[in-house]
């Protein structure tokens, strides 16, 4: 697979995790964590530079575990996984 494909799917993956963020966020504890991944889906897609996908894509993980922790029915694995992987290319 090439950088591009890769960056393309990690794009994919930040849109997803945001989606459930967006999805879990009835108190509002991760509106900071959606409008930085919002900012840099749209900014990689402008400039395709991938770098703020991965620095945001780390700390998304990082809230996204802490909080399957917290309630491991609301966030499925899969999630997780498909994250780290896309954040392994790096």
């Amino acid at each position: 697979m090439s950088t591009f494909e890769q960056n393309e799917k990690l794009a994919k993956v930040c849109s997803d995790v945001q989606a459930k963020f967006e999805k879990i966020n009835a108190d509002g504890r991760f509106n900071d964590i959606i409008s930085k991944l919002e900012y840099v889906i749209v900014s990689y897609h402008a400039d395709k530079n991938p770098v703020g996908l991965f620095e945001i894509g780390e700390m998304a993980l990082r809230q996204l575990k802490a909080y399957k922790e917290e309630k491991p029915k609301q966030v499925a694995q899969k999630l997780i996984d498909d994250l780290e992987k896309a954040l392994s290319v790096k």
